[in-house]
């Protein structure tokens, strides 16, 4: 009686041990593969790539010749213009440029020359300029932006307007609110008691105090001539400003006066910049809210692109570059929002009123 329970036992141990060596000497003869790479196309075929670009090349006469590279006087790339008639006329965006006598306009045929301001519209951002002696240009041909529809395809040039870019209108045509200028920078709720101003006490990285050489522990005693001594006043002084506006400020560093000129930027721009979002995403356009309409596209473009066509694959330009936004969004101005408009000014510009003498 004893030995049948211990009998039992080994019989299920001796089943189990031949039917799991059988599984494993199958798993073992199995041949092993090594994991192969997932292929991955070359960088000449990704986002934009040869191949797709090549089904467009019949567009670039009416891009990259319709538009031109807004420079420095050192040739850098700060924006550019789309060309709106063939003596010369532009249109760019205004908060790139506030003072375009210091800039220079570089045309797809090689040409280049200073540039005369007509009218600046702050509302939309945009200012017409005309590039003194310059004629026989090709002015772009506008369509439509109403009948847009999301996915459709859309193409903008693109590297200084050296190149075409494809992508589809990725929203909903509506109005950006605005959020108001902003320098980047944190202020001490109290005053300093020593100076009577306000003391930084953070900058935001790539802000417009950044870029103007303001540091922390700076104290900040005027902005645009008004004398400071509350953080909120240096924000409300800050913010019924347009980004893009240049404002003088006084402040002290080491007990020495002394002053500097800042480019302020959207208040939107300035918080991405303090959260992270701008990491590695080549940068956002200075101003990128309050706007009466856009159009919103995914075209990968960058802040020196902005004022340049966006047009249909039919050629047909629907609107102009305003903002990049992030990584994924532009925003455009729909033909609607100014060209009509635009072609006053124009028409003021060639024929001005006469002069009439006093009696």
């Amino acid at each position: 009686m004893n030995d049948e329970p211990a009998a039992a036992p080994a019989r299920i141990h001796s089943s189990f041990v031949i039917r799991h060596s059988a599984l494993l000497f199958l798993l073992v003869s199995l041949p092993v593969f090594a994991e192969t790479p997932r292929p991955t196309l070359p960088l000449d075929q990704r986002t934009n790539g040869r191949d797709t670009l090549v089904a467009i090349e019949k567009l670039r006469p009416l891009t990259t010749a319709c538009t031109a590279r807004v420079e420095s006087p050192l040739g850098r790339a700060i924006c550019t213009a789309t060309i709106v008639g063939e003596d010369g006329y532009v249109l760019t965006k205004a908060s790139e440029v506030p003072d375009l006598a210091k800039t220079r306009v570089h045309f797809a045929d090689g040409r280049k020359a200073d540039l005369r301001e007509v009218h600046r519209d702050t509302a939309l951002d945009l200012v017409l300029a005309q590039a003194v002696g310059i004629t026989g240009l090709r002015a772009v041909s506008f369509g439509a932006a109403r009948p847009l529809t999301m996915g459709q395809w859309l193409c903008s040039v693109a590297n200084s307007a050296k190149e075409t870019r494809i992508g589809i209108v990725s929203a909903k045509p509506r109005r950006i609110p605005g959020t108001g200028a902003a320098l980047g920078i944190r202020m001490a709720e109290k005053a300093d008691e020593a100076t009577k101003g306000v003391r930084i006490i953070g900058i935001a990285s790539e802000s417009p105090a950044e870029a103007a050489g303001l540091h922390e522990g700076d104290v900040i005693l005027a902005i645009a001539g008004e004398l400071v001594d509350q953080f909120r006043r240096v924000h409300d002084l800050v913010n019924k400003r347009q980004p893009g506006d240049i404002v003088d400020v006084r402040f002290l560093r080491h007990e020495k006066e002394e002053t500097c000129r800042v480019r302020l930027a959207s208040r939107t721009k300035v918080l991405q910049n303090w959260e992270g979002e701008d990491f590695a995403n080549g940068g956002i356009s200075l101003r990128s809210d309050n706007f009466p309409q856009i159009l919103q596209h995914d075209i990968p473009l960058f802040p020196a692109d902005m004022g340049g066509p966006v047009a249909t694959l039919e050629g047909k330009v629907v609107g102009i570059n305003i903002a990049r936004v992030d990584r994924v969004t532009t925003f455009a101005l729909p033909v609607e929002a100014f060209w009509t408009d635009a072609q006053l000014w124009i028409k003021a510009d060639r024929h001005p009123p006469k002069a009439v003498l006093a009696e």
